[in-house]
């Protein structure tokens, strides 16, 4: 409470249906779609297989987007899986989603996008060979604390920043759009000829091809992270979401389109990075401009994750998931930064060991397990609790197909070809239960942290915020 006001402490409202857009669509738009194509096509063989590859994630991400908007208006908690979890299946499996999310899953995220931005803003300076490694992550390091930065500072800024990058983003896609259109209308469709010679079918290279897609996906249940700070939820929410997805997928199609007219698909295939070596056949000497286009969509995209990401292991230490002091926001800016502190050094740590394909992969295997178990929720309170208030619906269709979409790419990586990795990352999320047990089932060393707790509190000038429903 404000010593001075008698107000609670609270993070503001601040996010209309712009900001809503923004968030969804600037954190979509990220990297992926700069760095994925020419993995979707490896792994699936042929141009026509790799752009349905594309559709279907954009069905899959609007479906489960629809399905997270239904619990957003009738949970209307900051924390998305984590607060779902929760009041659906109760503290033991809740506490695994923070565990898993707040540990793995959002910094694994951060650090491939900022793994992105490094390569592509050192692109220039290195056209000949790819740049060291050490310079990348210390590249990579610089803009996870600048990012950090920004939105322990200000929600306003941060906001403000998201919609400057997705209008720079947009640009840069429209100039991708319009140089493959000049290029079909010159008659170069190689590409598309035959556009399905050579598709492979084996389910794990299929798997392996959604991740990479979805990945490109990322962030359509950015909104549900952040309800407590949206303007009229359950009106902005739904909206939002039918707005940025189809959006996005459209133009995600159009450019794989525009990068296949350029190129074919050997030569989109060996590329490392394929706008930039779409800019330098289309646009020339000009081509640097996508390389540092796809630095900017990293950058703003990274700027989403963070804003959304350090909400839930605020929210899960507000319900005792977590230390107390991660639930406490700033008392004058009203941004919750001891979560974002908390985000960025283990996003820092991810970084040290990780490399952008791995990353992708077992964040996206982590990822949809939790989103599958959030999903089955909604289709149990569908069928044994119809009569709870909800501002808006999706058909019990949709939750089904959304359920049966995260079972296959949870399993699909294990059919044929499983990965000793792949039982780790299971351990992994299993091993939450032994800190769960002692210390928040039965509440053990209550006040082990209580001194330290209230040292962080004043050197970071941070106090307990309440609820803002």
């Amino acid at each position: 409470m404000d010593g001075k006001t008698g107000e609670k402490l609270a993070l503001k409202r601040e996010v209309g249906l712009l900001g809503a857009v923004a968030l969804i669509a600037g954190t979509m738009i990220g990297s992926g779609i700069f760095i994925s194509p020419q993995f979707v096509l490896r792994d699936v063989g042929s141009p026509g297989a790799s752009l349905l590859i594309w559709l279907f994630c954009g069905l899959v991400a609007m479906m489960g987007a629809l399905c997270f908007a239904e619990l957003g208006t009738l949970f209307r908690e900051s924390g998305g899986e984590f607060i779902y979890v929760l009041r659906i299946y109760g503290k033991p499996p809740a506490f695994l989603v923070a565990f898993t999310f707040t540990l793995v899953v959002k910094p694994s995220g951060m650090a491939a996008t900022a793994l992105s931005f490094a390569q592509y803003i050192l692109g220039p300076f290195y056209s000949d060979c790819p740049p060291p490694e050490v310079v990348v992550k210390c590249t990579a390091m610089t803009c996870l604390l600048l990012v950090a930065t920004i939105n322990v500072l200000s929600v306003r800024l941060s906001l403000s920043i998201q919609v400057l990058f997705l209008a720079a983003k947009m640009t840069a896609l429209f100039i991708i759009l319009v140089g493959g259109m000049v290029i079909l209308a010159q008659g170069h469709i190689g590409s598309f000829q035959n556009a399905f010679g050579g598709t492979r079918l084996e389910v794990n290279l299929i798997g392996i091809a959604l991740y990479q897609g979805l990945w490109c996906y990322a962030g359509w249940y950015n909104l549900n992270y952040v309800i407590e700070e949206l303007k009229q939820p359950e009106v902005n929410l739904p909206r939002a979401v039918m707005i940025a997805i189809p959006m996005v997928t459209v133009l995600y199609l159009l450019v794989n389109v525009s990068y296949l007219a350029a190129m074919t698909p050997q030569e989109l295939m060996s590329s490392s990075a394929v706008a930039v070596t779409w800019g330098n056949k289309v646009l020339g000497s000009w081509g640097v401009v996508m390389s540092v286009a796809a630095a900017l969509s990293a950058f703003g995209s990274l700027n989403g994750t963070f804003f959304s990401g350090g909400r839930v292991c605020f929210v899960a230490a507000r319900e005792g998931h977590m230390p107390d002091i991660l639930a406490m926001a700033h008392v004058r800016r009203l941004t919750p930064s001891p979560a974002l502190i908390f985000t960025t050094t283990i996003a820092l740590l991810v970084l040290i060991p990780g490399d952008f394909q791995s990353i992708i992969n077992f964040f996206s295997f982590t990822a949809w397990f939790f989103y599958g178990i959030t999903v089955s929720g909604l289709l149990y309170l569908k069928v044994k609790k119809p009569e709870l208030p909800r501002p808006y619906k999706v058909p019990i269709a949709i939750p089904i197909l959304v359920l049966i979409a995260a079972i296959f790419l949870v399993l699909a990586p294990v059919i044929d070809d499983p990965q000793i990795e792949y039982l780790y990352v299971t351990l992994f999320i299993l091993s939450g239960i032994i800190i769960y047990v002692p210390f928040i089932h039965y509440k053990l060393c209550p006040g082990l942290l209580d001194r330290l707790t209230m040292l962080l509190q004043l050197i970071l000038e941070v106090a307990p915020a309440d609820k803002n429903l």
